[in-house]
């Protein structure tokens, strides 16, 4: 019997990617100062839409007599992605210091309301465990 939702799953893999984006960012932040140095970006969007795009909806079946539906065994992976197109600096990189604080602060945003979201998830079957106390 599996006592956590394929929700969670969902959760799970995105904080995955969250985390992949916090490195990657990161990383061209330590990089700006590289000469010719590319930065990179987490492609996780273009991921998440071509499988939403090619999958039929999920279903979770809390009955054995529900009708499922869908693939809820598609799994996303969120690639990399190297940006050849510009030169920001003089030395041949292309990290523009104001664009990755940016990414980074909204991606720490997301990160935590996914937290915030898997937390909910944990203390509601803690409050089902406990008995409703």
């Amino acid at each position: 019997m599996n006592i956590l939702s394929p929700t969670f799953k969902s959760l799970e893999q995105a904080m995955a990617a969250s985390a992949l984006k916090q490195k990657v960012h990161s990383s061209n932040i330590a990089n700006v100062d590289t000469p010719n140095y590319k930065s990179k970006q987490v492609d996780f969007q273009a991921t998440l839409n071509g499988v939403l795009n090619n999958q039929p909806l999920a279903s979770y079946k809390t009955d054995p007599k529900h009708i499922s539906f869908g693939n809820s065994s598609s799994q996303s992976n969120p690639s990399i992605k190297v940006n050849n197109s510009t030169t920001y600096n003089t030395n041949g990189s292309n990290v523009d210091m104001d664009v990755e604080m940016a990414e980074l602060a909204e991606n720490q945003l997301w990160y935590n309301a996914l937290t915030e979201r898997v937390n909910g998830n944990l203390n509601s079957l803690r409050t089902v465990i406990n008995g409703g106390r």
